[in-house]
């Protein structure tokens, strides 16, 4: 499993990109999961955090037989506001 992240999000010196199932879990329990609600990112499965009801960071997933094989985290303003969003959830994201 690979996770990429925006640099816009990553504190100096962290790596932009973590590979291995335990490594990416680490860093997915430490993005403030309670704010997470299902939703599809440009057609492709993933989550919306949106902390308060503004939407900081979106998790795209890459799914490869049956599983999740990669996920690129979208921080930065410019392309969050790009993505077509569809909340699965029962609550509307805010941008």
């Amino acid at each position: 499993m690979v996770l990429r992240a925006d640099r816009s999000i990553l504190a100096p010196g962290q790596a932009r990109e973590q590979r291995g199932a335990a490594a990416v879990a680490r860093q997915a329990l430490a993005r403030r999961a309670q704010f997470a609600e299902p939703a599809l990112i440009d057609g492709s499965p993933g989550l919306l955090l949106a902390p308060f009801g503004r939407l900081r960071l979106v998790l795209r997933f890459t799914v490869a037989h049956g599983r999740i094989a990669e996920i690129d985290v979208v921080g930065d303003p410019e392309r969050l506001q790009a993505l077509d969003l569809a909340v699965l959830g029962d609550r509307p994201a805010s941008r």
